[in-house]
């Protein structure tokens, strides 16, 4: 193998590629990277088995061939080369030497026929926008549960509904929905779940793309293809709970104000919370009062209320400050509502004018 690359393109590359690649006990391949030359373009590989990806850019090819390098080493050193335009890569009996304005490595490399193929789903293909994808996956996923005792609960959940797609998380004690705009196809999405790790990286990957991208479904798999990027990721077996049946349908007290007047609130309220992160909640349709308050034995105590338009009936709950503050931050409007169904039920917050996001939070006992 023997290529000129571009600096930049080569560095941002190597470096979104690298986040999947890391130490393995029992197949240390995996904390390299794969570089393949081949007819005008170098592809560069990564994967943990449970996620892979491929970056593809535009090179002037000398020599064809593949080599597998250590992801640490070899981005850190293109990384560190300076303002030099372009690159140079060569293979040389399973090393790669790397060279570029008088600077110049020879990385210890790895046989490329040792590095895992990266599966591709070949079922229903669908195209979409990947900003709304990305604001789809980003709602929701810190919602999801930590860890691996109930699968279902550690994913993201995707399906279909009409001519949006709707994407679902929650760890039990809270929930998250947002619906984005979905173009009819031929074929029907097909209910996915993708797990809370690999949806995040997925947000990442997504974070600079432009252009549509295409979605295929299969084999217990999600590919994800782009100009320059292929993608894929496990997916988890088992079933969504039906979460439609816990949210509220009838609120009997409701609270509209301003989202950074909300936040404001929180972040001088909870200076004094406790160990359980709780906030009271306090409304007087009344009174026209909307208080937040927070105790701790060792930090003392604080009100704030703040201006709101309430209707209703007067109630107080306490709740996880932190959940709340979440669900604050995927919302994307300057006027929020929180809607109740009763005192020390769950709380819905929603956008005041924007039906695409609902996110349900558990009240907690004193």
């Amino acid at each position: 193998m023997k290529i000129e690359v571009i600096k930049e393109k080569l560095q941002s590359a190597a470096g979104k590629a690298q986040r999947l690649a890391g130490k393995h006990p029992s197949l240390p391949i995996l904390s390299h990277l794969l570089l393949i030359a081949k007819r005008g373009f170098l592809t560069l590989r990564s994967t943990n088995l449970d996620m892979g990806v491929e970056y593809t850019l535009p090179v002037k090819v000398e020599k064809e061939g593949a080599v597998a390098v250590p992801a640490g080493v070899f981005t850190s050193f293109v990384a560190n080369l300076g303002s030099v335009k372009s690159v140079l890569l060569e293979e040389d009996e399973g090393k790669l030497v790397v060279s570029a304005d008088g600077a110049r490595a020879v990385v210890n490399g790895a046989s490329s026929d040792d590095f895992p193929t990266i599966p591709k789903a070949e079922g229903g293909i669908f195209i979409m926008d990947p900003q709304l994808l990305l604001r789809g996956l980003r709602s929701v996923q810190y919602a999801g549960a930590i860890g691996n005792l109930k699968p279902e609960l550690s994913s993201v959940y995707v399906y279909q509904g009409g001519e949006e797609l709707v994407f679902v998380a929650t760890d039990s004690f809270r929930l998250a929905e947002k619906k984005i705009p979905f173009k009819k196809s031929a074929a029907s999405f097909q209910p996915v779940l993708i797990p809370i790790k690999n949806a995040a990286e997925i947000a990442r990957i997504l974070e600079e793309e432009k252009e549509e991208v295409r979605l295929s479904f299969g084999k217990g798999q999600l590919s994800i293809e782009g100009k320059g990027l292929f993608f894929t990721t496990r997916l988890v077996e088992g079933s969504f709970p039906d979460y439609r049946q816990i949210m509220p349908k009838e609120f009997v007290t409701e609270a509209i104000a301003l989202k950074e007047d909300i936040l404001s609130a929180l972040k001088l309220t909870t200076l004094f919370s406790d160990r359980f992160n709780q906030v009271h909640l306090h409304l007087d349709p009344k009174k026209k009062l909307f208080e937040l308050s927070a105790k701790s034995g060792e930090a003392g105590e604080s009100k704030s209320s703040l201006p709101a338009a309430l209707t209703g009936e007067t109630l107080s709950s306490n709740f996880n400050h932190r959940y709340i503050a979440d669900g604050l931050a995927a919302l994307s409007v300057d006027s929020v509502a929180f809607r109740f169904s009763g005192e020390n039920k769950p709380l819905l917050i929603a956008g005041a004018s924007d039906a695409s996001f609902r996110y349900l939070v558990m009240p907690m006992n004193r």
